[in-house]
C-alpha cells in the first residue's frame, strides 16, 4: 500500500531559505535547505556518506557537511558543479580577505581610469551582442581578466560563481525566467547595469555565507563532486557496490527542453567561463533526447499516463517516454550503490503534460521497488517558495495556460537486507 499523507510542517513558508552558502547562486527549482536538513536528521543521522545523484547546486552536500557527514555528488551541468564546490569548500578567512581587497582596489582603479583596459579578451560565441550591450560586454571581461590570475584555486571557484550570477544580472535577459527571452526594446533602453558594483555585492554576500558555513560545520566532513551521468553508469572508482548510507536529492521534473529548462538558465555563464557545448546542455540532460521505443518501465501508474497523453499527443508522449526511460535507467544504477538498510529519499513534483498530472512520486517507488527497496512513506508538502514557474503553456497557443506544480511529494524507501 502506497503510505500518503499530507504534512503542513514541511512547508516551511517563513523559512529563511538563503542561510549559510545557500545564498550563493539562484538556480531553477532548488530543493530548500530546510527539507535537506530535516530529511538527514530523521533518516541519515548516523550516515557516513550521503550522495545526490543530480545534485545542482549542492543544497543537500552543504546539509551533510553542516552535520559531519561526507557528501559527493554529480551533475552534468559545469554551472551546478562549480556552484556546489564553492558552497562546500572552506577558505580561510584571512586569504579570502585580501582577494578580495585586492579586487576592489583593482575594480577602483578602472573606475576612476588609472588603470586602462589594454588587451581585454572577450568570448566569442554566437549572439553575444544578442544579450550583452557594448559597456557590459567590456567590464565583464574587466572582471574576468581579474578571475584568471587568481593563483588560489579555491578562491579563483568562489570568485567565479559572484561572476555567474553577475553575468546573468547584466545581461539582456528577461528576469525572473529560467528559458532565454530577450528583454523588449523599451526595457533595454533603461538597462544599465552597474556590473562592478553587482559582482561586490554578490562577493561580500558570499563571503558572510561562506564565513557562516565554516563556522557551523561539524567536524571534518569532505565533499567530492563529480560531473558523471547516473542514467549511463557510476563508475565503481567513484562509489560502490553497497557503499552510501543515505541517497538525498531532487531530481529533475522532466526533460530540459519541456519543462525546467536548466541548460538555458546556465547557457551565458557557461558561454563566458568556456565551458564547451554549453549551448547543448539541454539535449543532454535526462530525457533530453527523443525517443520513439515503447516504454513503461513494468510501473501500472507510468503505463496508464502514457495510454491518456498519447491519446491527446502522440509527439508530446515521446518526450515523457525519454524523461522515464532514462529515470528508470538512473534509479536501477543508483540501487546498486546503496547499503541494505540505507534509505532514499527524493524530493518530487508531479509535472502535468497536456493537461495530465503524471504521478511521478508513485512511478518513482515503482521504480525502487523493483530494486528490492521498500516503501516507508510519501509526504505531500505545499511549494510556496521553489524557483519555478507556476504556469506553463502544455499547448503552445498563445493564451492558453496550464497549471504546473504546487505541491512536491517527499519520496522515502528503504534497501530490504534480502
Amino acid at each position: 500500500m502506497h503510505k500518503i499523507y499530507h504534512d503542513n510542517t514541511w512547508d516551511f513558508k517563513t523559512a529563511n531559505t538563503k542561510i549559510l552558502t545557500h545564498c550563493f547562486h539562484p538556480y531553477p527549482a532548488m530543493m530548500i535547505p530546510q527539507i535537506a536538513g530535516r530529511l538527514i536528521e530523521k533518516f541519515g543521522r548516523d550516515a557516513k556518506i550521503l550522495f545526490d545523484p543530480y545534485c545542482g547546486t549542492g543544497t543537500s552536500l552543504v546539509e551533510a557537511n553542516i552535520r559531519g557527514i561526507n557528501s559527493i555528488g554529480t551533475d552534468i551541468n559545469p554551472l551546478a558543479r562549480l556552484i556546489s564546490k564553492a558552497k562546500t569548500t572552506p577558505i580561510k578567512k584571512q586569504i579570502l580577505d585580501l582577494h578580495l581587497k585586492d579586487f576592489n582596489d583593482y575594480i577602483f582603479q578602472y573606475k576612476f581610469g588609472i588603470r586602462k583596459n589594454g588587451n581585454l579578451v572577450t568570448p566569442d560565441f554566437k549572439n553575444i551582442e544578442f544579450w550583452f550591450t557594448g559597456e557590459a560586454v567590456e567590464k565583464l571581461a574587466i572582471v574576468k581578466e581579474y578571475i584568471k590570475n587568481i593563483e588560489h584555486p579555491m578562491v579563483r571557484q568562489f570568485f567565479k560563481v559572484a561572476f555567474s550570477e553577475t553575468i546573468r544580472d547584466c545581461s539582456l535577459t528577461r528576469k525572473g525566467e529560467f528559458k532565454l527571452f530577450r528583454m523588449s526594446e523599451n526595457q533595454i533602453r533603461k538597462f544599465n547595469p552597474d556590473v562592478f558594483g553587482i559582482i561586490e555585492t554578490k562577493l561580500a554576500r558570499n563571503r558572510d555565507g561562506l564565513l557562516e558555513f565554516m563556522n557551523i560545520c561539524k567536524g571534518n566532513a569532505k565533499t567530492a563532486v563529480y560531473d558523471f551521468n547516473t542514467v549511463k553508469e557510476i563508475p565503481p572508482n567513484y562509489l560502490k557496490e553497497n557503499f552510501v548510507d543515505i541517497i538525498l536529492t531532487s531530481p529533475p521534473y522532466g526533460d530540459s527542453r519541456t519543462t525546467v529548462a536548466y541548460g538555458q538558465f546556465s547557457r551565458l555563464a557557461n558561454q563566458w567561463m568556456g565551458y564547451l557545448q554549453a549551448h547543448s546542455l539541454d539535449s543532454e540532460m535526462m530525457g533530453g533526447r527523443r525517443r520513439i521505443e515503447v516504454f513503461n518501465g513494468n510501473s501500472k501508474a507510468l503505463y496508464e499516463i502514457i495510454l491518456k497523453i498519447s491519446g491527446k499527443d502522440e509527439n508530446r508522449v515521446k518526450d515523457v517516454i525519454s524523461f522515464y526511460k532514462d529515470y528508470k535507467s538512473s534509479i536501477d544504477n543508483i540501487s546498486k550503490i546503496i547499503k541494505p538498510g540505507g534509505y532514499v529519499c527524493y524530493v518530487v513534483g508531479n509535472r502535468r503534460v497536456k493537461g495530465e498530472t503524471i504521478p511521478t512520486d508513485i512511478i518513482t517507488a515503482d521504480f525502487y521497488k523493483q530494486n528490492n527497496f521498500e516503501h516507508i512513506e510519501t509526504i505531500v508538502r505545499n511549494i510556496p517558495n521553489k524557483r519555478m514557474p507556476s504556469k506553463n503553456s502544455p499547448t503552445n497557443e498563445i493564451g492558453k495556460k496550464d497549471e504546473t506544480m504546487t505541491k512536491e511529494y517527499i519520496v522515502v524507501l528503504q534497501k530490504k537486507y534480502s
